[in-house]
């Protein structure tokens, strides 16, 4: 197995040494970048090559890695709102355009907003990225905050397949099933 190891030259140093080849364990090294603004003068890394051909490689450890991101919503970037929303869906005719109307009774983010900040937008969070709005509402009963309706607007087919995707992993990560009416 390669190791990596690293050498820094803090202080000021020729010129011609610095363009000279280094050997870290035997491995040709190079000055990597040399900044007038900069105090630090750094080499760059080579790791020689592994022995071991690919295919004597175990594929399973050698794999990309994916990183699974649960999908959720936030109102305030950071903090997950923890209650489920209503969501009511509309399409026009051709298919171009939508709108996903979101209904939070009670959210979560009440609770927190006041140690945390303000709701700053509706975001959607999943693995292929983040979908967000600014078209936030709250609902107050006597002065007191008890509901926030959010809308998602999806200009295109692409916006809509997108938004779609989403829902699919919301909904089953969080038990809600898709009812036509």
């Amino acid at each position: 197995m390669a190791t990596l190891q690293s050498l820094a030259l803090a202080s000021h140093v020729s010129h011609s040494f610095l363009n000279q080849p280094r050997s870290l364990s035997g491995i040709p090294s190079w000055v990597a970048h040399r900044s007038a603004n900069s105090q630090f003068n750094g080499q760059s890394l080579q790791v020689a090559q592994s022995r071991i051909s690919p295919t004597g490689w175990n594929s399973k450890r050698c794999s990309p890695i994916v990183m699974m991101v649960k999908p959720k919503i936030q109102f305030i970037q950071g903090t997950d709102e923890q209650t489920i929303p209503d969501v009511r869906l509309t399409k026009s005719r051709d298919g171009t355009n939508g709108m996903a109307i979101f209904r939070f009774d009670q959210p979560s983010v009440f609770d927190s907003s006041s140690e945390v900040g303000d709701i700053t937008g509706f975001y959607m969070i999943d693995e292929e990225g983040v979908l967000q709005s600014v078209d936030v509402n709250a609902k107050f009963v006597n002065g007191k905050p008890a509901g926030i309706e959010a809308k998602y607007i999806m200009r295109t087919p692409r916006e809509w397949d997108r938004f779609m995707r989403f829902m699919e992993r919301y909904s089953n990560e969080n038990g809600l099933q898709f009812i036509k009416k």
